[in-house]
């Protein structure tokens, strides 16, 4: 996307931490498509509009404080920070440093989730800090650095999908949730080689219709089933690649024993796909595999088999079938993960996850501590070790032995996290919440202080794309009111709480200083800087790849190319191999039963984006979706007496929603499907679970099981909701 403003920006922050504001007023800016190799020029509907939230009318620009009569008011930074400071210290005298926790996001740019994990770590010594990136990508991550030893989402470019002939993809919905890359489908739609695995025919679903694909519709929390009778009918019918198995894998035999017991007749009485279309599928993927003379194929899984409390073991399947047919580490071939958030793969590579150091390093080993604590000179000794996951974390807010502070960055969480209800009685039961936030979003209006930062117009910085690119984010306007941004915050109270760390607040040196930390880890960094990015642009280039280390030529430069094509060679692990690992089906934590008797399961639609404080505060988006709904089938609408545009009441073991019902045939006759953009009493996540996988700590949102039946008037029961000034 490109940003036009009206009169060029400063792009330096100021000494205050607003970034070049020069005393005027915040600019207009005119979002047009860039020619991209990800989007190649497209924008979905959220882009188009995107800098309207940049003026909303409520937008908050100066610093709240809620005071005696129980309202947010107007404060000074003094002020609010100030209260901070001694709430902070306050709590850390009683509860010591694990008292005060820290919740980022999937959407912080690098250098602010790098700034917000150094601060977690050297001036508050917590060990409670993680993010919303556990809810969308921490399975997928999970199980790709157990079999490659590293996580990157794609571990190729995205143009490359374009010359595959099958593309299985797995709990995804692009066509709504990213339009842009439903273009690099063309070419297996073309050869008839989209595979797409979803209980709903949805809108990527039916991109596999007339002839272009096949669709298997399974019954939800099923995938994994799907993906075992796939390699059984691989393994049995002598289709695997084992030249590649034999040189590049390890631990195949214990895998082939694992679906030995998932023929195609049992895994149809599980997931209900008939037996031939199972046969007929892995046929299809196999033939197109290298081994087989293919054009080549990919496995990729999204959020729809991942969110689940066998969410690892479900991507491990689809890991372990794509090795079986020698995909991964090849040109045109290969197995990815579709990340959820702008930044959903640089916020997971620098800090903010519980047990994580910049570069992607483990916090618990020893010689990831000395590094990083050298880059930031202090004792390695000082660095807290892992913390609680976030739904662990989130859960024991307020309670005995749990933090009684929290600071809310970038995420939504009384919207966006499981077993909504529970958590905002967590919430409400601390001693201090501080959001910063630049919309008085749900979580905010329950914040003591909220503090106004900057949006993605109004500062400079980089992001990393689902395949490890990474992009320059650069300041197109200026910030308005009291907004500042994270980097200067988090400077100002490391200040105030006295800490001698240094805390840059130009996002160029942040950077800088974030790449020698990352130098040597998994996610390297140490080659790169805005210079060489911003040179690299100018000379036509898109983006470097990661890992990216510093090899300085005899002349001194850094030119390492980055590494577009991950594992070529050979994979991140001690011996070079893949790791393949057998697991099995469970079904869901939350499964169907007398008293809930449906299948419910969640997602997005296109005009809307997560928790939708923002996409909802667009007038263009929200007259077309301007509600939750419910889809269900005619035959479930009809068998419980609720017709096509009536209230319908859904009921979990955890909650009470209530939305508009919407008959529609994309949906299986046991499931209904709603989106978590909305809030109160049509918010889906008061119903979804907790439970949560146990590798990855994700929890299970797509699926779990409801009762439903026609609403009243008199059942409703809207959460109170406190207004902000702003």
């Amino acid at each position: 996307m490109e940003l036009t403003p009206a009169g060029a920006p400063t792009s330096s922050a100021g000494a205050d931490g607003r970034p070049g504001t020069g005393g005027r007023e915040p600019l207009p800016v005119t979002v047009a498509p860039r020619d991209f190799p990800t989007n190649a020029g497209g924008l979905c509907q959220k882009g188009w509009t995107s800098a309207t939230v940049l003026g909303v009318p409520d937008r908050i620009t100066t610093p709240l404080v809620r005071g005696a009569d129980g309202d947010l008011a107007a404060a000074t930074w003094d002020e609010a920070l100030d209260l901070i400071v001694s709430r902070v210290r306050a709590v850390q005298a009683e509860h010591g440093p694990q008292g005060v926790a820290i919740f980022g996001g999937g959407g912080l740019t690098n250098e602010k989730a790098y700034a917000l994990g150094k601060f977690a770590r050297t001036v508050l010594r917590t060990p409670s800090i993680d993010y919303n990136g556990r809810f969308c990508m921490s399975s997928a991550a999970a199980a790709g650095n157990r079999a490659f030893g590293a996580d990157r989402g794609l571990p190729f470019p995205l143009t490359d999908l374009g010359g595959a002939e099958v593309v299985l993809l797995l709990g995804s919905n692009p066509a709504e949730t990213m339009p842009p890359f439903v273009q690099h489908l063309a070419g297996a739609r073309e050869r008839a080689g989209l595979v797409v695995v979803d209980p709903r025919r949805s809108a990527t679903a039916r991109l596999a219709d007339d002839g272009q694909g096949i669709h298997l519709q399974p019954v939800p929390g099923t995938d994994m089933v799907v993906l075992l009778a796939l390699l059984h009918i691989v393994v049995a019918e002598g289709l695997v690649d084992r030249d590649y198995l034999a040189q590049r894998t390890s631990g195949w035999d214990d895998v082939v024993r694992s679906v030995a017991a998932w023929w195609p007749e049992r895994a149809e009485t599980v997931c209900g796909i008939p037996a031939e279309e199972l046969r007929v599928t892995a046929r299809r993927l196999a033939a197109a595999a290298p081994s087989h003379g293919g054009r080549g194929a990919y496995v990729l899984t999204g959020r729809g088999v991942e969110q689940s409390a066998q969410g690892t073991a479900t991507v491990t399947a689809a890991i372990n079938l794509a090795l079986a047919l020698g995909l991964v580490g090849r040109h045109g071939s290969g197995y990815g993960c579709l990340t959820g958030q702008g930044n959903g793969q640089g916020g997971r590579e620098h800090g903010q996850k519980n047990d994580q150091l910049p570069g992607y390093r483990k916090i618990d080993d020893p010689a990831a501590r000395e590094h990083v604590a050298g880059v930031w000179g202090v004792d390695p000794a000082s660095l807290p070790g892992p913390g609680l996951p976030a739904v662990a974390l989130l859960n024991s807010l307020a309670t005995p032995g749990g933090p009684r502070v929290l600071f809310v960055h970038g995420s939504n969480i009384l919207v966006s996290a499981p077993n909504a209800d529970r958590i905002r009685e967590r919430l409400e039961a601390l001693d201090l919440l501080v959001v910063c936030d630049f919309v008085p979003s749900e979580t905010a209006r329950l914040a003591d202080v909220v503090l106004p930062v900057t949006q993605w117009a109004e500062e400079e910085g980089t992001m990393t794309s689902l395949e490890g690119r990474i992009i320059r984010r650069r300041q197109a306007t200026q910030a308005p009111g009291e907004a500042r941004s994270e980097l200067w915050l988090l400077a100002e109270l490391a200040r105030r709480l006295g800490s001698p760390v240094a805390f840059p607040t130009d996002p160029a040196v942040v950077f800088d200083e974030l790449a020698r930390a990352s130098a040597g880890g998994p996610a390297d960094y140490s080659g790169l800087s805005h210079a060489r990015l911003d040179a690299h642009e100018e000379a036509g280039g898109d983006g470097l790849f990661w890992p990216c280390p510093a090899t300085p030529t005899a002349s001194g430069s850094q030119d390492h190319p980055g590494t577009p094509r991950m594992f070529l060679e050979k994979f991140a692990t001690p011996d070079g191999r893949a790791r393949m690992v057998p697991v099995d089906h469970g079904g869901p934590t939350d499964d169907v039963r007398t008293d809930a008797p449906t299948y419910l399961v969640t997602g997005r639609v296109l005009q809307h984006y997560q928790s939708g404080a923002q996409t909802r505060r667009v007038p263009e988006l929200d007259r077309i979706a301007p509600e939750p709904f419910v889809e269900m089938h005619p035959q479930l609408g009809l068998r419980l007496g609720v017709a096509d545009g009536a209230l319908v009441r859904v009921e979990s073991a955890r909650g009470v929603v209530e939305a508009i019902a919407r008959w529609t045939d994309v949906v299986r006759p046991d499931t209904v499907f709603m989106a978590f953009h909305w809030s109160g009493i049509g918010s889906v996540n008061r119903l979804t679970s907790d439970a949560v996988d146990p590798i990855s700590s994700m929890p299970e949102f797509k699926v779990c099981a409801v009762s439903i039946s026609p609403a009243t008037p008199a059942a409703q029961d809207t959460p109170v909701t406190q207004e902000v000034s702003v």
